[in-house]
């Protein structure tokens, strides 16, 4: 009987004194994304990847036009169709039909490759700027004191009331007007990895 009451004193006090450590940590709040989206880094990153899906675009809409044109053409020859000229509008169908599927072959092939491009130049440029954003939470973190700090844009929060939001103070270490406007982006980029 002695030893499970110390067994039970002992269980109180290990968890009073947890209790009174993790009351004593401070908790911070951020939307990394928001931030991530103020840096100046990021619009000039996004005026690139901009850029470069227009001009993948303007390619893609080119090459669409001459899908259309030779469907067009197809078309016609088929409505021109005769007993008449039957094996020589068959052969012209045929040599489209051809002409059809390489040009959609194309499309399919510069599509995945423009995907590729885009998603190489976005890990180019925005990497560095993930890296920078979150060095700076994490510094303002320390600096403060907080034994954690939650980000608000991932989704994951559920819930949080108190806690600080340290958002003005990351802006301040990265140099962001506390008055700026995040940038729309260009092409999705997904959250701030940590």
């Amino acid at each position: 009987m002695r030893n499970l009451f110390r067994s039970v004193a002992l269980v109180a006090v290990v968890f009073l004194g947890v209790q009174h450590v993790s009351a004593q940590q401070k908790i911070g709040h951020i939307n990394a994304d928001e931030i991530f989206q103020l840096t100046p880094e990021f619009k000039t990153a996004n005026d690139q990847l901009r850029t470069l899906n227009d001009t993948k675009t303007q390619e893609l809409q080119g090459m669409y036009a001459e899908f259309q044109k030779k469907q067009t053409e197809a078309n016609e020859k088929y409505r021109s169709r005769s007993e008449a000229n039957k094996d020589s509008i068959d052969a012209q169908l045929q040599t489209l039909g051809q002409e059809l599927q390489n040009i959609e072959q194309r499309i399919q092939e510069v599509q995945r490759v423009a995907q590729e491009d885009l998603q190489k130049k976005q890990q180019e440029l925005l990497t560095p700027i993930q890296t920078k954003v979150m060095n700076a939470i994490n510094s303002v973190a320390k600096e403060k004191g907080y034994a954690y700090v939650l980000d608000t844009s991932a989704g994951n929060v559920i819930y949080f009331q108190g806690g600080e939001d340290i958002s003005m103070d990351v802006r301040a270490k990265l140099g962001i007007s506390p008055d700026a406007k995040p940038v729309t982006p260009a092409v999705p980029t997904g959250q701030p990895q940590q």
